[in-house]
């Protein structure tokens, strides 16, 4: 899945002989989840630790889901549970507050797990959760300042969280205790998250595994008159057979223009003879989420100019990876990339100059020169973000030095968007005319094309590993899996016609 949205703009043959063995047994142990709760206590003096975990579905879709900051520390599955941690004198307590269950409700529901089960199913002590709210007040009225874990799902929505149990609960102590002090540890436990354990590498590598054979269904199963749902079923269903949670975000299965909608998510369309096709899914397990992105021909040839499109993308991905390591900043990637962007570009027609700019629309974050004209394709950067509890996780190089570090893992996503509506909309100025007019025939030429390969990486102390190496991505490689015959699409049939 493309970079968060803060950055865009700017910024052999395989043969597959047998299905992909996909083991199911990989875990983080509870001595992790215990340990990550004492460093947690460890960044404050003394307080009130409060960690609120997802809320039971209100409908009947979509299903329950932990919190992944919740998940992060505790493991715990259930819905409606409230971690709360106290640290004072020098000592600390942990307690798991959890709704009280009719035994009507486990025949509707399935059985919860009680209050005093707790201790021996995951090690933490449980109490009712109707007994919460007084706990608080009391180690409130002590004088115990308030910590909060923000309950959300996405970090890249917290600043907007007003909704949520824990944002209900910050506002309701405040107005009972004006002096109250209240700090979130968000930016503790990302910064605990952005460091992956191997234990939740091996779930990462699980997911990847997963999604990466969904894709290599997908390329079999793709032909001209093939919905993008068709191709979407098939994909989920596959993640789901494998052992696979859920789709890690909303499948993106974009054809022709479709594939210049980064986060184009209706999969409506039906495909045509000589399109791309965008396929950008993924699966989680055990909530660790995957992220893979694959172009490929419709009709299972590339044409010559999207050959050379689509080889400018790999080999800007390759650059970024090259020097990729423990201790690298990730700016040396990023330049590497761009350098061959810039020439690529040039050499296609698509940039009048390494250095040609473009006046764009106000408000966008550009140089008073104008916007680097590479722009016009590059929506986003070359790298792509961390993997982990969620699809958009973080990473070790997003902050401080921006260095690579053992422990990141993370996407690399280079993409080319050719929409010559987008350039058609930029102001109509001198530089802007000029520019047009200069690359019209290149504009003609790649036409509609959007092009995106995303692959998932893990930093070691000893280099860099391609995790997703299982998925082809070379244009040979999916040229000659697309020969295959094709899966049974669910349902029955496939999109190809009887031979």
């Amino acid at each position: 899945m493309h970079l968060r949205l803060a950055r865009l703009f700017l910024g052999a043959v395989l043969v597959v002989a047998a299905p992909l063995a996909i083991s199911l047994d990989a875990q983080v142990p509870a001595q992790e989840y215990a340990a990550r709760r004492a460093a947690v206590l460890a960044r404050i003096d003394s307080g009130v630790v409060i960690a609120f975990g997802e809320v039971d579905p209100v409908s009947d879709w979509p299903t329950f889901f932990q919190l992944p900051h919740f998940h992060y520390l505790t493991g715990f599955g259930e819905g409606n549970a409230v971690l709360l941690m106290v640290k004072r004198g020098g000592s600390a307590s942990t307690t798991m507050f959890v709704p009280h269950q009719a035994e009507f409700m486990a025949r509707v529901l399935g059985k919860r797990t009680a209050a005093d089960a707790l201790q021996r199913s995951i090690g933490i002590p449980g109490r009712d959760i109707a007994g919460f709210r007084a706990s608080v007040d009391s180690l409130v009225a002590a004088g115990l300042p308030v910590y909060v874990v923000p309950d959300v799902h996405m970090a890249d929505f917290a600043e907007q969280d007003s909704l949520s149990r824990g944002s209900r609960l910050v506002a309701q102590l405040r107005a009972a205790h004006p002096s109250l002090r209240v700090t979130s540890l968000d930016s503790v436990v990302n910064g605990m998250r952005a460091k992956k354990s191997a234990p939740e590498i091996a779930l990462l590598q699980r997911a990847v595994d997963i999604s990466g054979k969904a894709h290599i269904e997908a390329m079999k199963a793709v032909a001209p008159g093939c919905g993008e749902y068709e191709i979407q079923s098939l994909l989920e269903g596959t993640f789901k057979r494998l052992g696979g949670d859920r789709p890690a975000y909303g499948s993106i299965v974009g054809s022709g223009p479709n594939a210049n909608i980064l986060h184009y998510m209706a999969d409506t369309r039906v495909m045509r003879d000589g399109e791309l096709l965008l396929i950008d899914a993924a699966t989680s397990f055990d909530h660790y989420a995957a992220d893979i992105t694959r172009t490929l021909p419709v009709n299972g040839t590339f044409t010559p100019a999207q050959r050379e499109l689509y080889q400018l993308v790999r080999d800007a991905q390759e650059a970024y990876v090259r020097p990729m390591k423990d201790g690298v900043r990730e700016m040396e990637s990023a330049v590497a990339a761009r350098e061959v962007y810039n020439k690529g570009l040039l050499r296609l027609g698509l940039i009048e100059s390494d250095s040609a700019t473009f006046d764009a629309p106000a408000g966008t974050n550009c140089p008073p020169t104008g916007c680097p004209q590479r722009a016009l394709y590059a929506w986003h950067g070359y790298g792509g973000h961390g993997i982990g509890l969620e699809v958009h996780d973080p990473a070790q190089y997003y902050d401080g030095d921006h260095v690579f570090r053992a422990g990141d893992v993370t996407t690399v996503e280079p993409g080319l968007y050719v929409d010559p509506s987008f350039i058609a909309s930029l102001p109509d100025t001198p530089k802007n005319r000029v520019m047009r007019a200069k690359l019209a025939p290149a504009l003609a030429k790649y036409s509609g094309m959007g092009i995106r390969i995303e692959d998932d990486y893990v930093v070691t102390s000893s280099g860099t590993e391609w995790m997703s190496k299982g998925t082809p991505r070379e244009i040979t490689e999916i040229e000659a899996l697309m020969k295959s015959a094709s899966p049974a699409l669910p349902g029955g049939g496939t999109c190809r016609p009887k031979a």
